[in-house]
């Protein structure tokens, strides 16, 4: 097997720089994913519960879930020589599984408390 030039002279520098974020990937269901990109995104909120914290939409509820990963996943960012940093490896996610609603623990509908897109953050607090 030869190798041409153009293969033998394209590499991209790969460095290890670990940061202390604490990434979290949470797995998300299609019919969420699609109202998190719509026009008019609603609020979510987190709530306690007994067995996990619960993500709220305006008419649905998931359960948070860690999942262990037998593969890692390497997070990676761009670097200024054009290279890639590895920044963090990941190996568990977190699953959201719907609740149904008549084990629902929803108080009525959800109000705008002005925190829009905040409640990744106060789920990262609590790991």
């Amino acid at each position: 097997m030869s190798i041409s030039s153009s293969q033998a002279t394209d590499k991209i520098p790969l460095h290890h720089r670990p940061d202390d974020t604490g990434y979290r990937l949470i797995e998300l269901p299609p019919e969420l994913e699609s109202l998190l990109e719509s026009e008019n995104a609603p609020v979510l909120t987190l709530e306690p519960s007994e067995t996990s914290a619960l993500l709220k939409t305006p008419d649905r509820t998931y359960a948070l879930r860690q999942k262990n990963t037998s593969n890692s996943v390497i997070l990676l960012s761009p670097t200024p020589d054009q290279g890639m940093a590895a920044i963090s490896t990941i190996h568990e996610t977190v699953e959201l599984e719907l609740v149904p609603q008549a084990t629902s623990t929803s108080g009525g509908p959800l109000k705008n408390t002005g925190s829009r897109g905040k409640w990744h953050e106060m789920f990262g607090k609590g790991r």
